[in-house]
Parts: structure tokens; C-alpha cells; sequence
């Protein structure tokens, strides 16, 4: 499993923000417009997060790998929550938050920000406090028709 450093130049990393989940106090992740990009872009290069509504992609930070469903309002796309499992990230509102866990264990609210790297475009993301460094294991995910086969079965 190749193990890919948040610095290393096959990542683009990005500057978001955290804003409020809905009419919630949780905070989220706001991802940009792909158009948008240019600005926040602070190493590497990509020119779009290769994510759209509605997709189940891996969230990485502390070291662990969880899933999120990329969900969108009226400003654009964003991380709501990120859970153990695909099943549990298609199925909102079960399962513990481990994005907002995170989020509160580093201090982290609506206003302030956190870094994106895109590790494996449309695939696996890694989340971490601006400034710091980590290393991802960026195994590639199955194929989509596999992926598709096993959302089958599981339901």
C-alpha cells in the first residue's frame, strides 16, 4: 500500500472553511467550486476536487479512514459528517460523527479553517489542522462497478 505524505507532490492541498451544518450547531466542511480553486490552492496542483453531490467518497485524518457523503446547499458542496462505514455514510444520521468529533478534539468551529488534500481524486480526501503534516496510505478504492455490486448487496 503506497503511503503518500500530505506534502508530497502527488497531493493537492487546499484551504477550506467550516461553516454550519444546516439549522444545526454541528459544524461542516464547506468544499469550493472547482472554479474557485485557484486561491485556496496552497501546494501541489488540481484543477477540480473531483467530487459531485450525492457521492460516498474516504475521509482521512488522525490517521484513520472513514466515509462521507458529499452533500450540497445553496452556496455548494460540503462534508456534513464522516462515519465508520459506506453503509453508514449513505444512511445519515445513524452511527457516531467522526468528523465532528474530530473538529472539536482540535478546536475547530464554524469560521475557522482546515486544510483538503486530495489524495486520490473522486476517491479518498485527507482532512488536517493547517500547519501540520501527516501521511496517507492511499490504497485505491475498488473499481465503481465493484463498488456498485457490493452497494448492491448491502442494501
Amino acid at each position: 500500500m503506497p503511503r503518500v505524505p500530505s506534502d508530497g507532490e502527488d497531493v493537492c492541498s487546499v484551504r477550506v472553511s467550516l461553516a454550519r451544518s444546516g439549522g444545526t450547531r454541528r459544524p461542516c466542511v464547506r468544499l469550493p467550486d472547482d472554479d474557485a480553486l485557484d486561491g485556496r490552492i496552497e501546494s501541489g496542483s488540481c484543477d477540480a476536487l473531483g467530487v459531485s453531490a450525492g457521492d460516498v467518497v474516504r475521509v482521512a485524518f488522525d490517521r484513520e479512514e472513514y466515509h462521507a457523503r458529499v452533500a450540497a446547499d445553496s452556496r455548494g458542496r460540503l462534508l456534513r459528517a464522516a462515519f465508520d462505514n459506506r453503509r453508514l455514510a449513505r444512511e445519515t444520521g445513524e452511527g457516531t460523527n467522526r468528523l465532528t468529533e474530530w473538529l472539536d478534539a482540535n478546536g475547530r468551529g464554524p469560521g475557522d479553517s482546515v486544510v483538503l488534500d486530495v489524495v486520490v481524486p473522486g476517491d479518498l480526501y485527507g482532512l488536517r489542522v493547517p500547519g501540520e503534516r501527516t501521511v496517507y496510505d492511499a490504497n485505491r478504492g475498488p473499481r465503481s462497478s465493484l463498488a456498485d455490486i457490493a452497494r448492491d448487496v448491502d442494501g
